[in-house]
């Protein structure tokens, strides 16, 4: 009698609904990849018949798989929610130090300022210097420095671009109303290396024209003191071990002829510790055209101190964190891992996987790059669950388990008609 094989249909159809009930139940899972039974025949050890055919011992549960393509991004607003668009999977580093993938991209800060997933296991990413520079191989637990600010950077180099009215042809002379020193000037602050702010005033007074000459071959030039506008004195900077005014040289179609490189000048601070500050000051871009003055561009690379306000990441897993003081440093990039077979990883529920034999080592990488997937932050990757498919699944497996148990009701008819017989 086929008892055999109507349980062993039984068996399959039940375990079968057990994976379409697991996916229905995770179709709201973030990263979640949904699974499938597959199903192969039983057949007896040996033909046997005259025909040699046997009818087979039923059917099994070859293997549960899991189909490992894309989910739909859903945007959250979160900044520390990442989701892979494409290959690759998130390296966890678990509490006991081995190593999980995972597609949930479900991040957040803890108290020691590590990335880490609602079960607080540690993101793995590379090293990174403050341009976002690649400066590790090797994955490790990405942590932000929210324990202490960053320190303070002294500046090291002024840049100004503006142009000086060349029709405005009054030479400065101290105490003339008629040329007030702050005709023309600007100011910012620059930054020593406590961080304290330093206003530089800066002042361009018109100074004698100097004629073209032969020997050497220098042409005729109009000239500008920059000029301290609080003291009204003019800048100097050291150059071959003399000490030389400050001056701007125009030619005569208006473009600057000197200086051609930025000259280091030396200002006074109020700070007992840093009582003088020196930093290049670039005025290459400066301009002399019969316009009004106006400055273009005004800048220096200084700043004080300032603490953890906010971070991003980026589609190259790039994480960029920005401080109070307005400047931004990356501090990190996250690093995916890829496997030649992802049908091999065996899940550790929480929605992790771990290596196997099967799945082969895995290869890490940047995102964005090759083989690997870019990251969206302030997103996450849906369950890849077709709720429709899964319950037309869900029917036609309960279809088969009727057929079988059918069959067992069929048998058991034709048992007890061979019993029944006199």
């Amino acid at each position: 009698m086929a008892f055999q094989q109507a349980l062993a249909g039984l068996n399959s159809s039940s375990k079968s609904l057990d994976v379409i009930g697991n996916n229905i139940a995770n179709a709201n899972t973030v990263g979640n990849k949904v699974a499938r039974a597959e199903f192969s025949a039983m057949v007896a050890g040996s033909n046997t018949g005259s025909s040699g055919v046997s009818a087979g011992l039923g059917v099994e549960i070859s293997g549960i798989t899991q189909q490992f393509s894309q989910g739909n991004i859903s945007i959250t607003g979160n900044n520390l929610d990442v989701a892979i668009n494409g290959g690759g999977f998130f390296l966890l580093q678990l509490e006991d130090d081995t190593t999980a993938y995972s597609r949930n991209g479900q991040f957040q800060l803890d108290k020691e300022g590590y990335l880490v997933s609602n079960a607080g296991a540690n993101l793995m990413g590379f090293t990174t210097d403050v341009d976002g520079v690649k400066t590790s191989s090797t994955p490790a637990p990405l942590q932000m420095p929210t324990s202490a600010p960053i320190a303070a950077s002294a500046t090291t180099e002024v840049t100004a671009a503006f142009n000086l009215n060349a029709a405005d042809t009054t030479t400065y002379v101290a105490g003339n109303s008629a040329t007030p020193l702050n005709r023309y000037g600007t100011s910012l602050n620059v930054y020593d290396t406590q961080g304290n702010a330093v206003p530089l005033k800066l002042a361009f007074t018109r100074a004698a024209s100097t004629s073209a000459t032969t020997s050497p071959v220098v042409p005729a030039l109009d000239n500008w003191d920059v000029r301290n506008a609080d003291t009204g004195n003019i800048l100097t900077y050291t150059s071959g071990g003399v000490s030389t005014n400050l001056q701007l040289q125009f030619l005569a179609d208006g473009t600057l002829y000197a200086p051609t490189t930025a000259p280091t000048v030396t200002i006074s601070t109020t700070s007992i510790t840093n009582p003088t500050l020196s930093f290049a000051l670039d005025l290459t871009g400066v301009t002399q055209y019969a316009s009004a003055f106006a400055v273009s561009s005004l800048s220096q690379d200084g700043y004080t101190s300032g603490s953890l306000t906010g971070i991003t990441i980026n589609n190259q897993g790039l994480i960029k964190a920005s401080y109070s003081n307005g400047q931004t440093q990356f501090n990190g990039m996250i690093s995916l891992a890829s496997f030649k077979n992802p049908q091999g990883l065996q899940p550790l529920g929480g929605n992790n996987w771990s290596e196997t034999f099967a799945s082969g080592e895995p290869t890490t990488g940047q995102p964005g790059s090759g083989q690997y997937g870019g990251t969206r932050a302030g997103a996450l990757e849906d369950s890849n669950v077709d709720l429709t498919a899964e319950l037309v699944n869900m029917m036609t497996t309960q279809r088969a388990y009727q057929a079988n148990a059918q069959t067992i009701k069929t048998q058991d008819q034709v048992m007890q008609t061979l019993i029944n017989l006199r």
